[in-house]
């Protein structure tokens, strides 16, 4: 039977399967990240040499448990990523064409390591920047800042974790072009509002100040920059391939109508023949 055709049970089943796998992954991952989170959190303190006057303070006796934890989820999500994206390409491949099963599959360890560079891209650009911003902004008023630890992470991985799924921008344009969806030019079209829309998810992301909204916005800009180019080579691939499948699908034509002839010409011989 078809892939296509499965019944919904049978799709049904086929997600739960691999949702369990997923979880059983997840599950490990979160064991390795409960032994990983200690040094993380206590590097992520001591990291940058301008803020160590910083103390973090625990104004909940929860909140050292509440980081704790939050680090060891989203170190389980980032290990677990690749797993949750080949699942889910295995389950929507037999509905795909075998170009499109092809791309994506492929673009796999592209989105994991986009993701990690967007990560790491706002926790050593980004973050430092829009910290340095607050702190010389509470001299310049004046202000004693007393961080909470909760609230210190809270904001980390609010800035932070985003940028790994901006970063998908890429890949997210070179499939899309690559299968004929999106072309350079319909990105060249609506630059402007897409610069509006990067524009509006920088000010959701950002502390509410225009400096930060500005350091947000320009790497997203560039990165639209970046997808424009990406896409024009993914597009230039989808039309050599459908060149080539018009040119196949043509002889295909050619082939069949060959046949048909000389099929009808064996009839017409028969008829002949059974006359004679």
């Amino acid at each position: 039977m078809d892939p296509k055709e499965l019944p919904v049970v049978e799709h049904l089943e086929e997600l739960r399967k691999r949702s369990i796998i997923c979880a059983v992954f997840f599950v490990i991952a979160l064991v390795v990240g409960f032994y990983l989170a200690e040094p993380i959190i206590r590097f992520i303190q001591l990291d940058n040499k301008e803020f160590e006057n910083i103390t973090l303070n625990a104004f909940k006796p929860g909140d050292p448990l509440k980081v704790y934890l939050e680090v060891t989820f989203v170190i389980a999500l980032i290990f677990t990523s690749p797993v949750i994206l080949y699942q889910l390409w295995a389950f929507v491949a037999p509905g795909l064409y075998e170009t499109e099963r092809k791309a994506t599959l492929k673009y796999i360890p592209y989105s994991f390591v986009l993701f990690m560079v967007g990560l790491l891209f706002s926790y050593f650009i980004i973050f430092p920047n829009i910290m340095r911003f607050m702190m010389n902004l509470s001299e310049k008023l004046d202000i004693q800042q007393t961080i909470g630890i909760s609230e210190y992470f809270s904001f980390l991985f609010k800035l932070v974790i985003p940028f790994g799924f901006i970063f998908q921008l890429p890949v997210i344009t070179l499939f899309l072009s690559r299968i004929g969806i999106l072309s350079p030019e319909l990105m060249v079209k609506f630059r402007k509002y897409s610069y509006f829309v990067l524009f509006v998810i920088a000010v959701l992301i950002a502390p509410p100040d225009i400096i930060s909204y500005i350091l947000l916005s320009i790497p997203l800009f560039v990165l639209y920059e970046i997808s424009i180019f990406i896409a024009k080579f993914g597009y230039r691939k989808y039309m050599i391939a459908e060149e080539q499948r018009m040119r196949e699908e043509k002889e295909e034509e050619q082939k069949m109508q060959v046949e048909e002839a000389l099929a009808e010409q064996r009839r017409q011989m028969e008829q002949m023949n059974e006359r004679n």
